[in-house]
């Protein structure tokens, strides 16, 4: 049987351990290189706000009738077609608002009657049964 040395059988022992204590930060990868990697881009300043909306307003949707008159006949009207009858009379003159148009409100008859006046070029006036609150939504 053959003789091994105390420092072979040493060397055999502590060489692969060595081996294998440095195999992990050997794993590891070290990417340094200038522009090997893409740099993320620094934020840019923050988008502007949104223009503040007017209030008081009327949004899409919101029915503008020229005089209390019609308003008070376009709900006939609609209450006439709900039962299922005509409805007799001149027709109301109402529109329906495409856009969010700015109002000054010019008298209040409760809470579902409101005399506006629109903020935009033809400055018409006319009734609503929107619910203009004196605060807008969310002011508190």
């Amino acid at each position: 049987m053959p003789r091994f040395s105390l420092t072979f059988l040493l060397g055999l022992v502590l060489v692969p351990a060595v081996l294998f204590a440095a195999a992990p930060s050997r794993a590891q990868v070290i990417v340094d290189a200038p522009g090997l990697l893409k740099q993320a881009p620094k934020p840019g300043p923050a988008a502007p706000r949104g223009a503040v909306a007017a209030w008081p307003r009327l949004d899409p949707g919101a029915l503008l009738c020229r005089s209390q008159a019609d308003l008070d006949r376009h709900f006939q009207a609609i209450n006439a077609r709900l039962a299922g009858r005509s409805f007799d009379g001149p027709a109301p003159d109402c529109r329906l608002i495409s856009n969010p148009t700015g109002i000054t409100i010019l008298a209040r008859e409760g809470p579902g009657r409101t005399k506006v006046q629109l903020d935009d070029a033809s400055h018409a006036t006319g009734w609503t049964d929107t619910f203009l609150p004196a605060r807008p939504p969310g002011a508190g």
